[in-house]
């Protein structure tokens, strides 16, 4: 539940962006300038009214979609879908006050999918672009600029951004997930280290 302030409080967004939805986590500069956790949501980036927005680029399991105009249908969902859930948390945290810095979003992977020969995983990889490009225009849509950090080498870019080790980094984001409520899991804290890297910058 998000505790509402007085004054504005600096915050940042942080996104773990899969197929169909994104772990977000909202991180407030807190007592001393340490990143806290304020909120730890999942929200859709799909409709579950139409499962196959979920994997656009699917026909079926293993199997890649080669209907153009479906495709199109569904990528449209999902953008419709990432903007609504998007825009309604941007607004919702302005509300509260807290003042938007920015947002990190975490992806597996930046890869072409057209330099991938296999059709499954080019479909995979399409659509981890498509979820990944349409939270990025929703958040530019929504007045908030966003970074995109690569999962693999999201630790040790922190470390080396916020001035420690990679041990550190990692000490810290599961020390943010005490005290939220249904667990701290991988995803949460890659999502709450892209807000605090966001925030890092203003210190």
């Amino acid at each position: 539940m998000l505790v509402a302030h007085t004054r504005l409080v600096d915050a940042a967004i942080g996104l773990r962006v899969k197929s169909g939805c994104a772990i977000l986590v909202l991180v407030s500069i807190g007592p001393k300038g340490m990143p806290q956790v304020a909120e730890r949501r999942t929200i859709e980036l799909c409709d579950p009214a139409v499962p196959h927005s979920k994997q656009p680029y699917h026909a079926a399991m293993g199997i890649a979609q080669q209907d153009g105009d479906a495709i199109a249908r569904l990528i449209q969902i999902v953008e419709d879908c990432t903007e609504r859930s998007v825009a309604a948390c941007v607004a919702a945290y302005r509300v509260v006050p807290y003042n938007l810095r920015g947002a990190g979003l975490v992806v597996s992977s930046e890869i072409d999918p057209e330099r991938i020969a296999n059709p499954h995983i080019r479909a995979h990889a399409s659509e981890g672009r498509l979820f990944r490009q349409a939270t990025e225009k929703a958040l530019h849509a929504a007045g908030v600029e966003c970074a995109i950090r690569i999962e693999r080498t999201l630790y040790e870019r922190a470390a080396a951004q916020l001035g420690t080790t990679n041990e550190q980094v990692n000490r810290t984001a599961t020390g943010l997930g005490r005290g939220v409520a249904g667990g701290w899991r991988a995803d949460d804290k890659a999502a709450a280290v892209a807000a605090w890297m966001v925030l890092s910058r203003l210190c």
